[in-house]
């Protein structure tokens, strides 16, 4: 079926190292992950602080908050570690997040807005279009 049994004696290194070359790509975001993961059990912590929830902080606006105070002060240090891996969240994890979040909303939860509601969010949807058509036109001929 399969032998590692060959002429040149460097075949099975490069045969193992070829097997586990997925380890590299993940050796090389895991600090990042880390580093949003840490910051995300943080911001769920500080979340369930009631004198913060009576203050209307909940745990996204904190993260938020310490995204930004952690970006422009601990992160320049630490981005040529944790770049790739801070990246790859942003870019996969985030947006795998919002669709998995999006599923959570029912027809019934729509309902329970109402059709003011949802002609509220259609207006709302539509102008912020219009708005970037518009802005990108003016960028476009200026």
């Amino acid at each position: 079926m399969f032998s590692l049994s060959t002429k040149s004696p460097a075949a099975p290194v490069t045969l193992l190292s070829s097997r586990f070359s997925c380890i590299e790509p993940v050796q090389h975001v895991l600090p990042g992950l880390l580093l949003s993961a840490a910051l995300a059990a943080l911001s769920i912590a500080l979340g369930q602080i009631d004198y913060l929830q009576q203050h209307g902080l909940g745990t996204l606006t904190i993260a938020i908050l310490l995204g930004i105070l952690l970006g422009n002060t601990v992160f320049p240090r630490v981005a040529r570690q944790c770049g790739a891996g801070v990246a790859f969240s942003k870019q996969k994890l985030l947006r795998l997040a919002i669709v998995l979040y999006g599923l959570r909303l029912t027809f019934q939860d729509v309902a329970q807005v109402g059709i003011a509601g949802v002609l509220i969010d259609a207006l709302m949807l539509s102008s912020t279009f219009a708005l970037a058509l518009l802005l990108g036109f003016e960028a476009v001929q200026a």
